[in-house]
């Protein structure tokens, strides 16, 4: 079931007392012979390590302002080093995660600026904060959504840490426009056990030249988000900017939806054209 809110609703009190997780193991076939890597594999995946394998996938297309992008990086930064998200992540029944962050515009544009990383307390935290804050921000063309989550599904198998969740977690502030369809990408996804949860950011008025939308959080909310609990956490005012990023990574980090979910989106129609954006850019520029 998904669930969406907006970030003027979301408590997080109850995120710092744990929540119940669940890990799943892939069993071999009979009689299946396997290499050394693939005991390995296994043997990873039937141990996990940390609580969570959290991919951090940033949008950094041209449709984001310069502000916009550096509020992004400087709310992603504060909040893996804030005293709540340390206390949630003291609370995880490991007391670690795995992360890694990386910017994405295209579908052939992405770029790793975190590879995996351990987090386990503040000393860590510090080390991963201070990578993030120092990386020069950079802007790409187009919006590529199903390129962000068909690159960052082979990123958890390079993790050496495994986990009792994946999830991978999306801020972007327009449609895909570029590369296969979202929800193609996203249902791929999901088929394989990971949780995909929205960052939808709608800090400026709709504009003909960005291909901003007006429902972008129920784009997301219809098209990108999927797996079992996933939510959104919408940025409509630019001062909940680095709030409502600490909100959602505390929510991850605890495998909780927000307290006071609205309506769950799972089982109803979609409201939004999931080709929404590709038809714009067809319609506009024919390519």
């Amino acid at each position: 079931m998904r669930w969406y809110v907006s970030i003027g609703i979301v408590l997080v009190t109850g995120v710092l007392a744990g929540g119940d997780v669940a890990s799943v193991a892939a069993p071999n076939r009979p009689g299946q012979q396997m290499s050394a890597d693939g005991r390995h594999a296994a043997a990873r995946d039937a141990n996990p390590t940390v609580d969570v394998e959290l991919v951090l996938a940033v949008d950094v297309s041209y449709s984001m302002d310069l502000d916009e992008l550096a509020l992004q990086r400087e709310g992603y930064a504060q909040a893996i080093v804030s005293k709540e998200f340390l206390q949630a992540l003291k609370n995880g029944p490991h007391g670690k995660i795995a992360i890694t962050y990386f910017e994405w515009a295209a579908s052939t544009d992405q770029k790793i600026v975190i590879p995996w990383r351990l987090i386990d307390g503040p000393e860590t935290a510090d080390a991963v904060a201070n990578e993030i804050a120092k990386t020069p921000i950079r802007r790409a063309s187009r919006t590529s959504i199903s390129g962000a989550i068909n690159f960052a599904m082979p990123l958890f198998d390079e993790n050496p840490h495994r986990g009792l969740r994946r999830v991978i977690d999306i801020s972007g502030d327009g449609p895909n426009n570029n590369g296969a369809p979202v929800v193609i990408a996203r249902d791929a996804a999901v088929e394989k056990g990971v949780v995909i949860n929205g960052l939808p950011i709608m800090v400026k008025e709709p504009s003909y030249s960005t291909m901003d939308i007006d429902n972008l959080d129920l784009y997301y909310e219809d098209c990108v988000i999927g797996g079992p609990g996933a939510f959104v956490v919408t940025i409509k005012d630019r001062d909940k900017f680095k709030e409502a990023i600490r909100t959602k990574l505390l929510l991850e980090i605890a495998g909780r939806t927000p307290e006071r979910p609205v309506v769950p989106a799972a089982g109803r129609e979609a409201r939004v054209n999931c080709m929404i954006g590709e038809k714009i850019w067809q319609d506009r520029w024919g390519r």
